[in-house]
């Protein structure tokens, strides 16, 4: 019984080496991904605050905005 679960086991083990040297040496490598890298510098809004990179904001004067609407209501006051 010993046996046949080590061939089985074997097989398994030489299918899968086959696969993967018959896909190519780039099948496996992970697609470029742009949720974890930003481009550009981050600012923050003034309005609200919150942290958006610079080529996704409205600028005025110096100032960021994450929206429009936070760009037509200007920095916020105090």
């Amino acid at each position: 019984m010993f046996k046949l679960l080590l061939i089985v086991v074997a097989v398994v083990a030489v299918i899968w080496l086959l696969r993967r040297a018959l896909a190519g040496p780039g099948a496996h490598a992970k697609p470029p991904s742009d949720a974890g890298e930003q481009k550009g510098e981050l600012v923050s809004c003034a309005q609200c605050g919150v942290n958006l990179p610079q080529t996704e904001a409205r600028s005025d004067g110096g100032r960021f905005y994450c929206s429009e609407e936070h760009w037509r209501l200007g920095p916020r006051d105090g």
